[in-house]
């Protein structure tokens, strides 16, 4: 089933997410709802918060970014099968260069901005069958990932960019929360005024 992401300006986008275990209710129908929901609204990434729930769960998938070509053909290849549930997930080491890429979120339609990340991450999360994983992941499958987990820490891209942009996008943000947005997936505005 597609659900509505909900849009920014929804605190729910800022509350730190909580820990699951196996016996979250409906837990294998949420993640495929999740799944369903993302490739819907074309995301690469989808986060429990972005469909109203504050749990520690998001979900990767980026091989949309298999036909890229800025990018060479061994990260492409990888991309093309990096597809992962994370439950719990715990990114415990950040390490490399800073770089920036150009980041959107399915939460706030219509912005981009660049946003400067480090390039490798170490992180421990569960996958859908609650079966421990430490992973190292670097590059464009690493900014995915910490993108989404920012997501569970009640973070969002926007509040990684320089306050001058965030001037500039200011209004465009309170109109993304009123609903004056041209979304092309279903969206739950916090401020919609209903007539």
């Amino acid at each position: 089933m597609i659900l509505p992401i909900i849009a920014y300006g929804d605190p729910v986008l800022r509350k730190v997410g909580v820990n699951i275990d196996k016996d979250y209710p409906n837990l294998t129908e949420l993640i495929e709802n999740m799944k369903e929901t993302m490739v819907n609204a074309r995301g690469i990434g989808l986060a429990a918060p972005q469909i109203g729930k504050a749990i520690r769960l998001f979900i990767v998938d980026t091989s949309p970014f298999e036909k890229d070509e800025d990018l060479d053909e061994k990260e492409r290849e990888f991309l093309s099968t990096f597809k992962k549930v994370f439950i719990n997930a715990k990114i415990v080491k950040e390490e490399g260069d800073e770089w920036a890429f150009n980041e959107g979120c399915l939460s706030i339609p219509d912005i981009n901005e660049d946003v400067f990340r480090q390039e490798k991450i170490t992180i421990e999360y569960l996958d859908e069958n609650f079966e421990p994983h430490i992973e190292v992941i670097d590059g464009l499958a690493a900014r995915v990932v910490q993108h989404e987990y920012d997501h569970i820490e009640g973070i969002l891209f926007t509040d990684k960019i320089s306050s001058l942009k965030k001037r500039l996008i200011k209004k465009k943000l309170e109109n993304i929360s009123k609903g004056k947005v041209n979304a092309e997936y279903r969206m739950k505005f916090p401020l919609l005024k209903r007539k």
